[in-house]
């Protein structure tokens, strides 16, 4: 008998067929008795006082129930939680409504309850607020300038927080070096833009006295804990439902002012009450990504041996610390070093207040600006000394003998081979033919250029728990603490189980997203789903597996490593025809008459699994032409070649891959968010914000190599390696095409305008 192997395998996903045929319910599609709708008045300025709001004329609309100010729930309703807060960084307190003041277009400054949402909608416009416009900044360069308008008043700067170290002897690097080369790079401020934007329900039972939110938030669990700290209300007594998600990206991991609003509405009116975020809301208040300034400091040898680095990183926090938007900056800090072996690195973050909605968590969460930072330094300390930008790589690359590698920043690399990924790449790329063909092609006054990115990122920062029981049937059901929105983990986690018990797939049921079914854990983020919460269920799934052998082992007298598990079946490995159907010793485990005597009745067991950091990577390359007339950049071949070590299921895998290239697509060439100088939001549309869409997306050609993690999965991370890889590749290949415009880019996206005028700006010189 030959057991069915699911992991390894491109098994099409469980998930499917219901979102295929409408059968799921994301959050929109609640709908309870009595529910009531909510709209939130946000403010039309990025700086100013509230000198009054009248609510008058919006009550006497029919339909109005209730209409909430700041000044009218402050006393009820606390601060947002903030839980990444670096020493002597400042946190001013963030209350859910503005009371006094507004410091971004998009804050909340009052909330309608009515019977139906379009009403709601129509009270907004009867609301009265006058306001004292302030001066704004939302320049985080001209923030930190002595007269700069300050975002809080209370502090005596926009500096929120300062991180300065040195790894390594940083001088004697920069003193031993051939040559120093400085590069600026400015990475713009994204939208996450999910498919399906923000939203909350809330509905409070007083007979059992529980308060139940529904929320398309990737941390159920730490929701319950933070709705229950604003609100200072029993956790025991909250219970948080995630639905079916359509997308996060880390937007939807944070603590929002509308999921403590609206929890405190529907306890205090007695009715459920419902929020849905509309895309202008979404793209005003629903937290943004990126925004950092990088000015970096080679120092190198001639050979294109990279010593050291100093590095001024200046992030744009906007105008509030969310839940961990002081993570990011130092998490691309401590990342910067990449794939390669340095002597040193001097490391100076700065987090600055602006006049914006805060950033926080977006796919890759510090790690995107990691690599591109030090992936484009690559690329112009190659460009400067005259060598091929994949052998500069190869010469610096940390080489597989040398793992467990600790870097310069004290991360401790588990596994890699970072050069056979990018000669896998260049392979795929057909590297020598393509730069062949440029130059024949510059001869004939068309520009082509190629890119390179070998990058490392890191995942697994916490803990999941699961739960796994196998029922008197024999069906399993697997209760998971992370949170899956998209990414297909109910497929794979029933991969896991039904190899490790070997039955078939569709015995196996995943739960996750309910806090009132589920273990506790952290939701979904960081890249951590399958590997942490892979490996959570499948050390449950182990426990529960040894017991059932231990059951067939008794009625079989035989001793129970001397079983097999698979087909459904369990029997003697020498004595095939003695065996018991999985079903049956299911049945016997819940028989106080049949199970072994000492042997506690049932099938069921909570795992934890607290992991070690993970550092999948990979190797990209671009080929772009550029039309130095009009700017436009053409992506003629992408190739991404990724080690994300064992691999469940390849098709997610390559799912999750395009995904996040296709954002990172959006990063490079079309993608900002871009305010006035005054602080208006210009981008609060999809008219103005653009996505790249499937005519912008090319065939992209993907590959991996593989070099196991050392955890029982032997996975890796996948979900964001797209995002952090693809941008600086291709934004090399553009500058690449122009070198014989001697261009050099240091914005991104690369939109037309933008490269026109570099393009003719160095003409005119």
């Amino acid at each position: 008998m030959m057991q069915t192997q699911y992991v390894g395998s491109p098994v099409k996903r469980k998930e499917d067929p219901r979102l295929i045929k409408g059968e799921s319910t994301y959050l929109d599609d609640i709908k309870l008795p009595g529910m009531l709708y909510a709209a939130f008045l946000r403010s039309s300025y990025p700086h100013a006082k509230i000198k009054r709001i009248d609510v008058s004329q919006a009550l006497t609309l029919e339909g109005v129930v209730a209409v909430y100010t700041g000044k009218d729930l402050k006393d009820a309703v606390g601060p947002l939680v903030v839980e990444s807060i670096n020493r002597g960084s400042k946190v001013p307190s963030h209350y859910p409504l503005a009371v006094d003041e507004v410091k971004f277009v998009g804050e909340p400054v009052a909330v309608v309850v009515a019977e139906d949402r379009y009403v709601a909608k129509d009270a907004l416009e009867r609301i009265i607020v006058e306001y004292e416009p302030l001066p704004a900044v939302v320049d985080p360069e001209k923030a930190l300038e002595d007269e700069a308008p300050k975002v809080h008043e209370d502090y005596e700067d926009n500096v929120c927080f300062r991180w300065k170290k040195a790894f390594g002897d940083v001088e004697q690097s920069f003193s031993n070096a051939d040559e120093v080369i400085e590069a600026r790079f400015r990475i713009q401020r994204l939208a996450p833009t999910a498919m399906e934007p923000r939203g909350v329900v809330a509905h409070y039972d007083a007979l059992n006295r529980i308060l139940t939110i529904w929320s398309s938030t990737q941390f159920p669990h730490k929701l319950r804990t933070w709705v229950a700290t604003s609100l200072n209300w029993p956790e025991n007594r909250i219970r948080v439902i995630t639905p079916e998600v359509g997308g996060g990206f880390g937007s939807k991991l944070n603590h929002y002012p509308e999921e403590v609003v609206i929890p405190y509405l529907a306890v205090k009116l007695g009715r459920p009450v419902k929020w849905f975020e509309e895309r202008r809301e979404n793209l005003q208040a629903t937290t943004h990504g990126r925004d950092m300034i990088a000015y970096v400091k080679a120092a190198v040898k001639r050979d294109g041996k990279i010593l050291g680095l100093k590095v001024r990183l200046i992030a744009d926090l906007g105008a509030y610390n969310y839940v961990y938007t002081q993570d990011n900056p130092l998490v691309a800090a401590r990342m910067i070093p990449g794939c390669y072996k340095l002597e040193s690195i001097e490391l100076d973050v700065v987090g600055v207040f602006t006049n914006k909605i805060a950033t926080d968590a977006y796919r890759g969460a510090g790690r995107p600006e990691a690599s591109y930072i030090i992936e484009r330094t690559v690329d112009r300390i190659a460009r400067k000394l005259g060598i091929d930008p994949a052998e500069i790589r190869r010469r610096n690359f940390i080489q597989p003998s040398e793992f467990p590698y600790k870097t310069v920043t004290k991360f401790v690399y588990d596994t890699g081979n970072y050069e056979a990924a990018l000669n896998k790449a260049l392979e795929l790329l057909k590297y020598s033919e393509v730069r062949a063909e440029q130059e024949r092609l510059r001869g004939e006054g068309r520009y082509i250029g190629v890119g390179l990115s070998s990058f490392v990122e890191v995942c697994n920062f916490s803990y999941q728990s699961a739960s796994v029981r196998v029922e008197p049937t024999g069906k399993v059901l697997v209760f998971t603490s992370t949170s899956p929105h998209g990414q297909g983990e109910e497929t794979a986690f029933a991969q896991i189980v039904a190899d490790v018990f070997g039955v078939d797939m569709d015995s196996v049921q995943v739960i996750h997203g309910d806090t009132l079914a589920i273990p506790y854990g952290w939701g979904t983020a960081g890249s951590w789903t399958l590997t942490s919460g892979g490996n959570a269920i499948l050390k449950a799934c182990k426990e529960i597996r040894e017991k059932m052998l231990k059951i067939a082992a008794a009625k079989l007298e035989a001793r129970p490593e001397d079983l097999e598990m698979r087909e459904g079946r369990i029997f003697v490995k020498d004595a095939p025809d003695k065996s018991l159907s999985f079903e049956e010793v299911a049945g016997i485990a819940y028989d106080p008459e049949s199970i072994p005597e000492g042997m506690e009745i049932g099938l069921a067991t909570t795992s934890f699994y607290v992991p070690n950091l993970t550092f999948p990577f990979g190797a990209y390359a671009a080929v772009v032409e550029v039309f130095p007339e009009s700017g436009e950049v053409k992506l003629l071949k992408l190739v991404l070649v990724n080690d994300v070590g064992k691999v469940v299921n390849p098709m997610l895998v390559e799912g999750q891959v395009h995904g996040g290239a296709a954002q990172a697509i959006g990063q490079a060439i079309y993608e900002e968010i871009a305010y006035t100088e005054d602080g208006v939001l210009l981008t609060d549309t999809l008219s103005e914000y653009l996505i790249p869409t499937a005519v912008e997306i090319p065939w992209m050609i993907t590959d991996r190599t593989e070099t196991p993690a050392p955890n029982p999965l032997g996975t890796k991370g996948v979900g964001e390696m797209g995002a952090i890889g693809l941008a600086q590749a291709i934004v090399n290949a553009v500058e690449d095409a122009l070198t014989p415009f001697d261009v050099k880019i240091e914005d991104t996206p690369v939109t037309p305008a933008y490269l026109w005028k570099l393009v003719n700006a160095e003409k005119k010189e």
